[in-house]
């Protein structure tokens, strides 16, 4: 099972003392933050957890899997993740 947005404002809610409302803009603000960065082509480094990085792709050969037939799939923007050393080491702890 996921983990879910408002799993994450109810723990922060707890953790933090904080109302919903308010532990729901806290995290708002977070994510909004990231994407904005990410938008302007900027990593997100977030130490002890992992960095988020936009990269480019080629325009490359595809197929349209319904009809079979060939297709060129446009350049595009995709935002990666690579955990960071710490968290791969608790994931297989």
């Amino acid at each position: 099972m996921a983990l879910t947005k408002a799993q994450i404002v109810g723990t922060v809610q707890n953790h933090l003392g904080l109302s919903r409302k308010r532990s729901s803009q806290l995290i708002e603000n977070l994510l909004e933050i990231i994407k904005k960065s990410l938008e302007n082509g900027e990593d997100v480094l977030v130490s002890g957890f992992g960095k988020f990085c936009v990269k480019q792709k080629r325009e490359r050969k595809g197929r349209n899997p319904a009809t079979g037939d060939d297709m060129m799939l446009a350049p595009r923007k995709v935002v990666t993740f690579k955990c960071s050393g710490k968290l791969r080491d608790k994931v297989n702890a």
